[in-house]
């Protein structure tokens, strides 16, 4: 097809995805691709660059080079890919990605908020960190198929290394419907060296996955940390060699070494403001003024390669023999001119509309800029339950809820429960729960529906069981008040619910620790919740405060709880102590109702405030 004949010259490996070595020591690294023969390509002698997107010009050079080298003859296809075998049991995200965006060093200025919710920079001159951040938000949204072409890659114990296609009983990557973006954090804490090593982007991955509270390897499987560096600096000595790459912590050729955590394996990528680099990354390549055509480029680029090859080389990439040999999906549709068959293009999503650049399709045997969703053999169904709503009983009564589903193909369900009141139970093949309910209590039940091809829909709701007669005896209405259980129970931001280091427990382990960040952010940790009708009910938590905010006179950073649409406190900077401090109130107004309870913290733009929550308590008496 036209164009693909330039893609066998892209012999630079892409960006690797990957996480913090354990304890000490870094996890074993990939036995890697045959070594980057091209001397153009930015991956020579630097296996670390996975998925480097070469300079136009660069690859120019690569081009020339591969035309007097001619490939070997390959077993299958020039381009096609085949499975790595994983590295730690990880070869692709099988799950929903959360990217988290780490603008590096205090180069990038002050920060502000635009009317979009997007941080904003004065050391940003082409604008380009709001339009990164919508990007990741548009992802999966108003149709966009561009992404699609991911859910054909898959990994799993199922999968052979050395496969190049999925069994239907693989993990496949889902379509990423409802965006990407999990989390912003700008690091002014230092500035940006003037070229950093892959191991100091490798270490301010680890140190994001910190921030954002990610501290166990299971927070980190499908965690993604693109690492942006400033304007004019030259990360990893990019300029006139490459626009971006992707690694894992993990990986031993980084340039300083691996990099050590206890996190689990920590997927990165290296994104310079390659918009100084001008057209050679992509400024113009398919609009015009373009300026942030090959910004937009090379982030989806990397993405898309992370996503299919997290830990490098385990995941899909190509090991033909070819001069394809070593890439990965996004490095066999470089540069590809609009207008050819596979080239780059503007890709519309829900509210914006960004230049990408298609990735390899193994299933079409093409570059693909569009692709139907294949999702585990599901062909695209959705399943969708609808929420019954909060339910209430009274123990020793009998129940019949019929739970309504239905699926995209018109294909038969199955149906599953976690959570339900003991002494209840769901028909599998009906959905409908039944049963008498036994023993008192706030549970909180989620219900999912699944077809034949692995598709499936989930909901959650709330079931308060009272106890019979009339009577209110002494109940513990909140699911997982103590937060022991992680985020069981409750709805929260990400990280907010932790037993990390930097603040500790009132009891137990773990506890809720909202804002704390110095910058301008918003964290909720919230319930619902049914008051059985003509209880007396009290709330309590303990809450401590911490700040570096120095005014005893005005409240910049603010907790708000609320029960339902009634305030019942606010804490601000102004209530800092040592330790924490038990809050009780009176909720006997709201018996019969459900509310839902809601702890809001807000932090302004400088100056950390801390709002600790632990030890929560609603009973009725």
């Amino acid at each position: 097809m036209t164009g693909i004949a330039s893609l066998s010259l892209v012999t630079g490996v892409m960006l690797a995805a990957g996480g913090p070595a354990f304890a000490g020591s870094a996890p074993a690294s990939p036995s890697p691709a045959a070594a980057v023969k091209n001397p153009y390509s930015p991956a020579y002698q630097h296996p670390y660059r996975h998925g480097a997107v070469p300079t136009l010009q660069q690859h120019a050079k690569m081009k020339a080079w591969a035309a007097n080298h001619p490939a070997t003859t390959a077993a299958t296809g020039t381009e096609t890919l085949s499975y790595g075998g994983g590295v730690d049991g990880i070869g692709v995200q099988s799950g929903h990605s959360k990217v988290y965006l780490v603008f590096y060093g205090s180069q990038w200025g002050t920060q502000s908020t635009n009317s979009s919710g997007d941080a904003t920079f004065s050391g940003d001159p082409d604008g380009a960190a709001p339009v990164a951040q919508e990007m990741f938000k548009d992802i999966g949204t108003g149709s966009e198929l561009w992404s699609a072409d991911l859910t054909q890659w898959c990994d799993g114990p199922n999968v052979s290394s050395g496969a190049t296609s999925c069994p239907s009983n693989a993990n496949f990557i889902p379509y990423q419907s409802g965006g990407v973006l999990s989390g912003v954090w700008y690091d002014n804490s230092t500035a940006s060296p003037s070229a950093a090593t892959g191991h100091q982007l490798g270490q301010e991955a680890v140190n994001a996955a910190a921030h954002f509270g990610n501290t166990t390897a299971a927070s980190n499987r499908d965690a993604y940390y693109v690492i942006l560096s400033p304007h004019s600096t030259n990360p990893d000595n990019y300029q006139g060699q490459y626009c971006a790459w992707h690694d894992y912590n993990g990986d031993s050729t980084l340039t300083g070494g691996p990099v050590s955590s206890s996190y689990g394996d920590i997927a990165f990528s290296n994104q310079p403001y390659n918009m100084d680099s001008g057209s050679g990354c992509g400024v113009g390549f398919v609009n015009s003024p373009g300026t942030l055509d090959g910004w937009t480029m090379t982030l989806g680029h990397e993405w898309h390669e992370m996503m299919s090859d997290q830990n490098p080389a385990g995941g899909w990439t190509n090991h033909t023999g070819s001069s394809y040999n070593g890439q990965e999906n996004s490095d066999e549709c470089a540069w590809i001119a609009p207008g050819s068959t596979g080239g780059a293009a503007n890709v519309k999503m829900g509210t914006g509309t960004f230049a990408e650049q298609a990735s390899w399709s193994n299933d079409t045997n093409s570059c693909a800029i569009s692709h139907p969703i294949v999702g585990g053999g599901s062909q695209g169904n959705t399943v969708t339950v609808t929420n019954p709503g909060n339910q209430s009983t009274t123990t020793g009564s009998s129940v019949s809820l019929s739970i309504k589903a239905s699926d995209s193909a018109g294909a038969a369900l199955t149906y599953s429960a976690s959570g339900l009141p003991t002494g209840l139970s769901i028909n599998s093949s009906t959905g409908v729960i039944s049963g008498t309910a036994s023993t008192a209590g706030t549970y909180s039940t989620t219900v999912t529906a699944k077809d034949s091809t692995g598709a499936t829909g989930s909901t959650s709701f709330s079931w308060t069981v009272s106890t019979s007669g009339g009577g209110c005896s002494s109940t513990q209405l909140l699911a997982n008040p103590g937060f022991e259980s992680g985020n069981t129970g409750w709805t929260a931001s990400s990280g907010v619910i932790t037993n990390g280091t930097g603040e500790t427990a009132h009891g137990g382990s773990y506890y809720a620790w909202m804002d704390g960040y110095g910058t301008s952010h918003t964290d909720t940790v919230s319930q619902s919740v049914t008051i059985p009708a003509g209880c007396k009910a009290t709330l309590s938590f303990y809450l401590h405060v911490d700040t570096a905010e120095t005014s005893t006179t005005s409240a910049y950073d603010k907790l708000t709880v609320t029960a339902g649409s009634t305030t019942l406190g606010s804490y601000s900077n102004l209530n800092a102590g040592t330790g924490y401090v038990l809050k009780t109130f009176d909720l006997s107004s709201l018996a019969g109702q459900t509310v839902t309870l809601k702890f809001n913290g807000v932090e302004d733009s400088s100056l950390q405030t801390s709002f600790v929550l632990d030890d929560t308590s609603l009973t009725t008496s």
